[in-house]
């Protein structure tokens, strides 16, 4: 019963998480933390960390180490990785049929211009979600974020960033 409700979960994730990864964050969220209660919100920023540290897509990395932890097997993370990978690659293949005949249409153009604020919305919703006390740090964390933010809006190179950031969480934690 648990691998059906994961693969249905995932392939829904997989089907509506327009954006990428991070855009699916919320929806992975609402699934697993908030809908089934899998895990804590705290597990699922730690997976979210890992996720982002290795190799691969954010959903599909994320797919993967969530449907061990439910299971607790292998099997849950070839099948949450299969639900939450079908859809895309559906619609990729869909896509690459059509190119030829869609690539000027003006009712797809538009419908993908309505779609990057929804993308953003979405982003930001993950983030939000996971600004709370049993995940966020402090506000030691909010100031290294907004600078970073600030930072990156002055086209500061974002590798600079990034080791300026760590070393400043290495010194303050």
């Amino acid at each position: 019963m648990i691998y059906l409700e994961l693969f249905l979960s995932y392939l829904k994730i997989g089907f509506f998480g327009f954006g990428g990864g991070y855009a699916m964050l919320s929806l992975i969220q609402n699934e697993v933390v908030t809908r089934h209660g899998w895990l804590t919100s705290a597990e699922l920023a730690d997976i979210i960390a890992i996720s982002q540290m290795t190799p691969g897509p954010i959903a599909i990395n994320s797919a993967t180490y969530i449907g061990y932890s439910v299971t607790g097997s292998v099997w849950g993370s070839v099948l949450t990785t299969l639900a939450v990978s079908i859809p895309p690659l559906t619609l990729m293949v869909l896509i690459t049929v059509f190119y030829t005949r869609l690539r000027n249409n003006r009712y797809l153009d538009g419908a993908l211009k309505w779609m990057r604020p929804m993308i953003c919305g979405m982003i930001g919703a993950a983030a939000l979600l996971f600004m709370n006390r049993e995940t966020f740090i402090d506000w030691k964390s909010i100031i290294i974020f907004a600078v970073c933010f600030a930072a990156t809006m002055l086209k500061a190179n974002c590798i600079i960033l990034i080791i300026l950031a760590a070393i400043t969480g290495i010194v303050l934690y």
